[in-house]
């Protein structure tokens, strides 16, 4: 009888150990769980309009900083606890080394105030590297040989930029932009001393200016838009009145708009057409140039520069979705484009030697806030490329 009893409370203590096993989550499960709940902390936070910030450290390979290690990401808040409807402010944000030696610092703050009445928008740059000067104009860019003893100096580059402007009416805006720039060139190759702009800008680095800029946006999100168009029109004058060392004048006329395709979010078609026109002493660090980050992806930036610069891109935008049909934070662009640099103030036949710059590359997107991409970028030029890691769209 006593055996009896206890094979049965064995059994039954038996049965019990196994229940609670069965309900003790796996670590598979476990992790999950963990996941799901930091997803909703965080946007519990977006929701809350608090501040968030996600940081990433990455390689890259530009051609003007060649091999490059960056830490870089993106800063957001909501400048209001109560309003639900107003943009999250962010800033992306990047610091890098490269195998040159050159040491690159970048901020892009857009923010929203009032209502998103009062936009407050800025471009930070500091560049201390070893560089490359062409010259102006297409066929220094195209024809003169890179070299040590052609094209090679040292570059000093602080900008900081950006606009400031008021709500007028519906997506009507007006207000100011400004502009604050310092470039000295120092240790230059004997090719670089012969360039006559460098001979007179070179000891003339500071510039200073400002200017009205008017501005329709209708874009859903500005630093990743769906749908919606947006429209600006600057001049910024530039002179001893505000303590730079040349006079100058520039104008940028903007033209994006963007256009989802099929049924699901985040697949979208997008075009810009921009144009940077300048007029008076410009320094060569002042010149509209090609190459950037934001324009022709692939090409050296700074290698073709001239007063005026035009570029035309279209870029397809999609966003990866799961087997349940929610959205992933992965996606991809390709886009192709096309640009040219000139003149306006030289003749024709001056004008007749600038030629197309064809573009085209692919990228990968991955979400680190809502709307708020990494972006790595491969692009594509005439005899060169470059991988490029980012943060926010280009346009």
């Amino acid at each position: 009888m006593k055996l009896y009893i206890a094979l049965i409370v064995s059994l039954f203590l038996w049965l019990n150990v196994n229940a609670q096993q069965d309900t003790i989550p796996s670590k598979k499960e476990q992790r999950a769980i963990k996941k799901e709940q930091r997803a909703a902390k965080k946007v519990q936070k977006i929701t809350d309009g608090k501040f968030l910030i996600s940081p990433i450290v990455l390689p890259g390979y530009t051609p003007e900083l060649k091999f490059a290690i960056g830490a870089g990401g993106i800063i957001s808040w909501r400048n209001s606890k109560t309003d639900n409807t107003l943009p999250r402010s962010n800033i992306p944000f990047s610091l890098a080394t490269s195998s040159t030696g050159a040491l690159v610092i970048n901020l892009r703050p857009a923010t929203y105030w009032a209502s998103d009445n009062f936009r407050l928008n800025c471009d930070i740059w500091y560049k201390n590297m070893p560089d490359n000067y062409w010259g102006i104009g297409y066929k220094n860019g195209f024809e003169k040989p890179k070299s040590d003893s052609t094209t090679a100096y040292d570059r000093k580059w602080f900008q900081f930029s950006g606009d400031a402007i008021y709500r007028v009416k519906g997506d009507f805006f007006a207000g100011l932009s400004f502009d604050a720039n310092y470039i000295k060139g120092c240790d230059a190759s004997a090719g670089v001393l012969e360039d006559p702009n460098y001979i007179v800008y070179n000891e003339r680095p500071f510039n200073a200016g400002i200017g009205p800029t008017f501005l329709y946006d209708s874009r859903d999100v500005s630093a990743n838009a769906y749908k919606g168009l947006l429209l600006r029109a600057s001049g910024t004058f530039f002179g001893p009145y505000l303590g730079g060392d040349n006079k100058y004048q520039v104008y940028l006329l903007d033209y994006r708009q963007y256009q989802s395709v099929g049924k699901k979010q985040g697949r979208v078609i997008a075009w810009q057409l921009l144009s940077r026109l300048t007029f008076g002493e410009v320094p060569y660090g002042e010149m509209s140039q090609l190459g950037t980050p934001f324009d022709l992806r692939g090409y050296t930036w700074g290698q073709y520069r001239d007063k005026s610069m035009f570029f035309c891109l279209v870029e397809y935008r999609h966003k990866f979705y799961k087997s349940d049909g929610k959205p992933s934070k992965s996606g991809f662009v390709a886009w192709v484009g096309s640009g040219t640099i000139f003149d306006l103030e030289q003749n024709s036949d001056y004008n007749a030697q600038a030629k197309w710059l064809p573009n085209f590359g692919v990228g990968y997107r991955f979400e680190l806030q809502p709307r708020l991409n990494l972006r790595i970028d491969f692009g594509i030029g005439r005899k060169t490329i470059g991988l490029y890691f980012n943060m926010t769209e280009a346009f």
